[in-house]
């Protein structure tokens, strides 16, 4: 009897330790780990490569606009540096190059010319009492302060200078006008026509130098 017995226990063992290797066989594998390669993407935020604060944008250098209409050297206070009331030697400095003339005696009337002009009243300077106090004008290529030049009409004159400039006769051409222009600075514009009503030439000065008819003579 006892055989049997021990032969029943030893069964009953084996079938429990059956029974548990199966129940540790059957217990689920852990997941495997995703690795960087596997993981799912993500969507993410575009990066934001904008300045945190609001930058104007960049602008080029404005253009340099151009010259006024009418614009010249010639000003109702001198002419490009050169300003009315100078000295003779001052003039001649502040026009940065040679000019030719001296008067016949102290203090007496001439013109500064530079070294190409070969007539005064085409283009000079006038000095009077060692003063620099006029401009001449008698080509076409000078523009007067306002616009005014050489070959423009008495009515185009007018026009430019309106409200401003009084009529008078000329002192020695029939039918010729002078039109003066009067400034606040102290400035005279006179044009001269000439008989068929162009501006024949045109001076700008102080008084009373400016209102000389026949220059120095």
């Amino acid at each position: 009897m006892f055989p049997a017995a021990n032969a029943r226990v030893s069964l009953l063992a084996a079938a429990l330790l059956a029974l548990g290797l199966s129940a540790c066989q059957r217990e689920p594998a852990p997941a495997p780990k995703e690795s960087a390669s596997t993981a799912p993407a993500v969507d993410q935020a575009p990066a934001d490569d904008q300045p945190a604060e609001n930058v104007p944008p960049a602008t080029a250098p404005a253009p340099t606009p151009p010259p006024a209409s009418g614009a010249g050297l010639a000003r109702f206070d001198g002419y490009g540096e050169m300003r009315f009331g100078m000295t003779a030697a001052q003039a001649k400095q502040a026009w940065g190059g040679e000019l030719k003339g001296k008067p016949d005696e102290a203090g007496g009337c001439y013109y500064l010319q530079p070294i190409w002009g070969s007539n005064p009243r085409e283009f000079g300077f006038m000095v009077e009492d060692d003063k620099f106090v006029r401009v001449d004008v008698g080509n076409d290529k000078e523009i007067a302060p306002g616009g005014g030049k050489k070959g423009m009409s008495a009515d185009e004159i007018g026009k430019l200078y309106a409200g401003r400039v009084e009529v008078q006769p000329h002192k020695y051409e029939q039918g010729a006008k002078v039109l003066r222009v009067g400034d606040a600075s102290g400035g005279v514009l006179v044009f001269e026509t000439a008989g068929d009503g162009k501006v024949a030439r045109w001076r700008i000065g102080i008084p009373p130098q400016v209102d000389y008819v026949e220059g120095c003579s």
